[in-house]
C-alpha cells in the first residue's frame, strides 16, 4: 500500500505540474474548447503510459544484466526528482503556448510528442529507476507504475484543458502561484521519501 501510494503521489505531481503536455492542453482548450481537445487529452495519457511500459522493458533487460546499475540509476533520478521539486517550488511566472494552433492537434500527435518531451523522459525513467526492484517483481512493478500514470493523468492532465483559461488566470496572481508550486513541491518529495528510504538500506546491508 505504501508502495501504491508513493507512485500515486509521484504521479500527480509529475502530471499536474506546468509542462509541454499541459500548455498543449491549457492552449488547445482555450482555442478550441474541451470536446474538440479530448483526442489531445487522450494522446497524451495513452502515449506516456506505453512510453513508460517501453522504458520499462528496456531498463529491464539492462538491469538484468547489470544489477548494481539499477541502484546507480535510482541514486542518479532520485537525486534529479528532489532537484526537480526544488526547481517547481522557485518557478516563477508560467510560460504560456506559443502560436495558436490552426486546428487541435489529433490523439496520435499527442502520443508521439511524448517520445520528444523532455519532461516525460526525465519523468519515465525516473519513474522506472526509482520505484522499482530489480527481480521477479520488476515487470509488474512497470505495470502498476505505467497502469498508476494512465488513470492519474487523465483528472491531473485534463485539469488543464477543462479549466485551461480559468486555470491561466487564477496562476498569473503572485500569491496563489506560489502555493500551487509549493504544494505540487511537497507532493514530489512526500513520494520520494521511501525511495530514499530504500536506497539507504540498501547502501547500508
Amino acid at each position: 500500500m505504501e508502495y501504491l501510494i508513493a507512485v500515486t503521489l509521484f504521479a500527480i505531481s509529475a502530471s499536474a505540474t506546468s509542462g509541454p503536455n499541459n500548455l498543449l492542453l491549457m492552449s488547445s482548450g482555450v482555442n478550441f474548447g474541451v470536446r474538440k481537445s479530448v483526442p489531445l487529452l487522450l494522446g497524451i495519457c495513452v502515449g506516456f503510459a506505453i512510453m513508460l511500459l517501453l522504458v520499462g522493458l528496456g531498463f529491464g533487460q539492462l538491469f538484468q544484466c547489470f544489477p548494481e546499475l539499477h541502484l546507480i540509476i535510482k541514486c542518479i533520478g532520485t537525486a534529479y526528482l528532489l532537484y526537480l521539486a526544488f526547481l517547481i517550488a522557485r518557478s516563477g511566472e508560467m510560460s504560456g503556448a506559443t502560436d495558436e494552433q490552426a486546428k487541435p492537434l489529433t490523439f496520435l500527435k499527442g502520443a508521439l510528442f511524448q517520445w520528444v518531451n523532455a519532461k516525460a523522459w526525465v519523468v519515465a525513467t525516473g519513474a522506472i529507476a526509482a520505484f522499482t526492484s530489480v527481480g521477479d517483481g520488476f515487470y509488474t512493478q512497470n505495470m502498476i507504475i505505467a497502469a498508476t500514470f494512465f488513470f492519474v493523468s487523465f483528472p491531473s492532465v485534463g485539469v488543464w484543458l477543462l479549466f485551461g483559461s480559468m486555470l491561466k488566470k487564477v496562476l498569473t496572481s503572485s500569491t496563489r502561484r506560489k502555493v500551487f508550486n509549493y504544494s505540487m513541491s511537497l507532493l514530489l518529495v512526500l513520494s520520494v521519501l521511501p525511495v530514499v528510504r530504500d536506497i539507504v538500506f540498501q547502501i547500508m546491508a
